[in-house]
């Protein structure tokens, strides 16, 4: 005993001290949503010539690497994702428009002949092209004679001298000198003024130089330095740019922008900000609540609260994980998480000591730990599956709620099952507390649940009673969706999502007005915050875009871009079945792992309670108007995690009276078991709930939807656990056969 009793005290100090330095020297990398900057996802194109495979892909990433190394944007992050996607990150960049035409263009550059002006509706002939040059003027081009493979590199130059401003300068090699020469030498055969002598320079498709070649040079002879001089009234950023893609190379395929999010600094500053004022104001009233409702267990559980809080920053920054505004969600929500393991624990350790097993408190503790681990265990494998489902079927932020989350989950049973028993353990040997038992907060079972044991309820003598209130919640709820409709979010139909911050506040309805005035007829307007205002429409183009920014300006007296999504409608698609398959996907893993747990129809019952939840909470939403989007997606995950888990104690308790009292009935044992896993689901509770409402108040207009349908969740989710799940369980015969069988056997 005193030597496991060392090695978990061992075990959590190295622990404590290596989480420690982690957190002191290795930093926490913040996505795009809370350092602000630009997110594009772009998608590879097959032609008729070339197939976007995998390959492709990969050639297309490098030569963006090198566009956006060329731009300077600081710690840029580019990944593949499947085998046509690019996702491109660019912190700091504020104008998405430019990056995405930098980056999406194919850069095809080609240097052709000019064979003359091309005549009115004359066809081009076999191998040529018919484009207009800068002055409008329509050329007859001939084939390539250069592509941009021949190009060794370009740079933009300002020539003050000359007073020709900005150029681009183009070196060839070794290959393209020579083919640079004999173009230039069989046009300037052609005499002077004639369009023959002029070398069109293409890029995607448009002329952008088209430059007579100079009288000096002679015919047949050429230029021969191997560079040329692109000039074309440039500014220089027009310059730069187009040095930039010719260097850069050309894209192996054409790329499609899906989906882009760019979120200003501000915003990210702010949610941070509210984030931990939320994560300190809820962590402080937790700590409050269980110390009052534990005493000095609830002392050490508080310290444990806040070892768990360096754990789980320190595995954060070790496994180089990105923290998203979701996941510090996920981080704040599993503060409140963390208390279940911990009352749990001392929950049953109190049950030891009423009933004299145990006539100290520190056995009674021991036996505590022991006889919890079964339904800690049970509940946070169930809540790690939500999470890693988050992980590998969704995407960007809700993927990060989803590491978060489970990390958090990881933490909070380390901190529970280690440094609050090694603390707990250490404070009952004590001699002044063993003479204090009351002091731990073990000596008694709580009021309420001593006026529950008293009154003895017959919760579950006519469970249908519950099935029939939980059908009625159920058409309540679920009619939202047929009466107000599911209002889905831009993530999954696709479109456009632009938060402006405007100088003064402006009434939604004015200002769906005006933009139905303005061409946007079917825009969504809500406010956000004080002076703030959302616009959601179908895909739009850049110059919508800014008519929308200039609409809302005008009504505002300004307004800043705070926040702008792009979904295309194909992306929208694929991640509205990505949701309905995470759906299924969750509820299937649910009931084989409590099927494994324990019995089939133990597992369909807590299945059935959990869908229950999630029509409840998606009906709820749709009622209120709220959007369906990746972050409710994140929340729904988590509730059917977290009400499985009191769905899991239930059952784990009522698996344990079952083998204890073999001939009682099912019904009595259903009452049982749940008067005495109440008090834990209700303190449970209590600590998510009291994280939560910090989160709705305190954290900000991004987080408030996700506490929300959190908070919802939870109390939907205790609710059905208790009346949903165990008369189903009932009605379903999931405790009676197993009785009959043991009465006929003892008969």
């Amino acid at each position: 005993m005193i030597r496991s009793a060392r090695v978990r005290a061992l075990f959590a100090l190295t622990v404590l001290a290596l989480s420690l330095y982690i957190a002191v020297t290795v930093p926490v990398r913040l996505g795009l949503d809370l350092r602000g900057g630009t997110q594009i996802v772009l998608e590879t194109r097959s032609t008729p010539t070339a197939r976007a495979d995998r390959a492709a892909t990969d050639r297309t990433l490098e030569v963006l690497r090198g566009r956006v190394d060329a731009l300077g944007v600081a710690e840029p992050t580019l990944v593949r994702s499947g085998a046509h996607r690019i996702v491109v990150e660019l912190p700091g960049v504020q104008d998405p428009k430019e990056a995405a035409g930098v980056l999406g263009r194919t850069a095809q550059l080609t240097v052709h002949p000019v064979l003359g002006p091309a005549g009115n509706g004359a066809p081009a002939g076999r191998g040529e092209q018919v484009l207009a040059d800068k002055s409008g003027q329509k050329l007859r081009l001939a084939a390539s004679a250069l592509t941009g493979q021949d190009v060794k590199g370009a740079d933009a130059r300002f020539d003050a001298q000359s007073g020709a401003g900005w150029h681009v300068t183009v070196d060839f090699d070794r290959a393209g000198r020579d083919r640079w020469a004999k173009l230039t030498g069989q046009a300037a055969c052609s005499p002077a003024g004639d369009p023959a002598r002029r070398i069109a320079i293409v890029l995607d498709g448009r002329i952008i130089s088209a430059p007579q070649v100079d009288p000096s040079v002679g015919c047949g002879t050429g230029i021969t330095g191997g560079s040329t001089q692109i000039t074309g009234s440039f500014d220089d950023r027009e310059a730069r740019e187009l040095a930039l893609l010719i260097s850069g190379g050309a894209l192996p395929v054409p790329v499609e922008t899906v989906e882009q999010h760019t979120v200003g600094p501000t915003l990210g500053a702010r949610a941070i900000a509210a984030s931990a004022w939320a994560a300190a104001v809820g962590t402080a009233l937790t700590a409050l609540f269980i110390v009052v409702m534990y005493r000095l267990m609830g002392v050490l559980a508080a310290v444990a609260l806040l070892s768990y809080g360096l754990i789980s920053y320190a595995a954060l920054a070790a496994l180089g994980a990105t923290l998203t505004l979701p996941g510090l969600a996920g981080f704040v929500l599993a503060i409140g998480m963390a208390v279940d393991a911990n009352v749990l624990v001392f929950e049953r350790a109190r049950e030891e000591y009423a009933a004299r097993h145990r006539p100290t408190a520190r056995s009674a503790l021991t036996a505590g730990f022991r006889n919890a681990f079964s339904a800690i265990a049970d509940s946070n494998v169930t809540t790690l599956i939500a999470a890693g489902l988050l992980f590998f079927l969704a995407s960007g932020p809700v993927r990060g709620f989803g590491v978060t989350l489970g990390i958090g989950v990881l933490a909070s049973m380390v901190s529970a099952l280690v440094v609050t028993r090694v603390l707990a353990d250490f404070a009952v040997a004590r001699r002044w507390v063993h003479r204090r038992p009351r002091l731990t907060g073990l000596a008694t079972t709580g009021r309420v649940r001593d006026a529950l044991e008293r009154r003895g309820p017959r919760l579950m003598r006519r469970p249908r009673r519950w099935l029939a209130v939980s059908a009625v919640a159920l058409v309540l709820a679920g009619s939202g969706l047929l009466v107000r409709g599911a209002d889905l979010g831009v993530e999954f139909t696709g479109g456009r999502l632009i938060e402006y911050g405007t100088a003064r506040a402006v009434d939604p309805d004015r200002a769906r007005t005006a933009l139905a005035d303005a061409g946007f007829p079917r825009a969504v307007v809500q406010s956000s915050g004080d002076k703030g205002l959302t616009v959601r429409t179908a895909e739009l183009t850049d110059a919508q875009a800014e008519r929308v920014t200039r609409t809302v300006g005008a009504l505002g007296g300004g307004a800043d871009t705070v926040r702008d999504e792009l979904i295309g409608p194909s992306m929208g698609a694929e991640l509205r079945r990505g949701a309905l398959i995470a759906l299924a996907v969750a509820l299937g893993a649910q009931l084989l792992y409590l099927a494994a747990r324990f019995r089939w129809l133990l597992g369909t019952a807590a299945v059935t309670a959990l869908a229950h939840d999630v029509v409840i909470l998606v009906g709820i939403f749709a009622w209120l108007g709220k959007p369906l989007d990746g972050v409710f997606l994140a929340a729904l995950l988590t509730v059917i995690g977290y009400s499985v888990n009191d769905s899991v104690v239930v059952f784990d308790r009522i698996r344990e009276l079952t083998r204890r009292e073999r001939g009682a009935r099912p019904a009595d044992i259903a009452d049982r078991a749940i008067v005495q896993t109440l008090p834990r689901t209700v303190n449970t509770g209590m600590g998510a709930v009291l994280i939560l409402a910090s989160l709705a108040v305190l954290g900000g207009d991004s987080l408030t939807d996700f506490a929300l349908a959190l908070l919802i969740g939870i109390v939907v989710g205790t609710y059905s656990s208790v009346f949903t799940a165990v008369p189903v369980a009932l009605e379903l015969g999931a405790l009676p056969k197993r009785q009959r069988r043991r009465r006929n056997r003892k008969d």
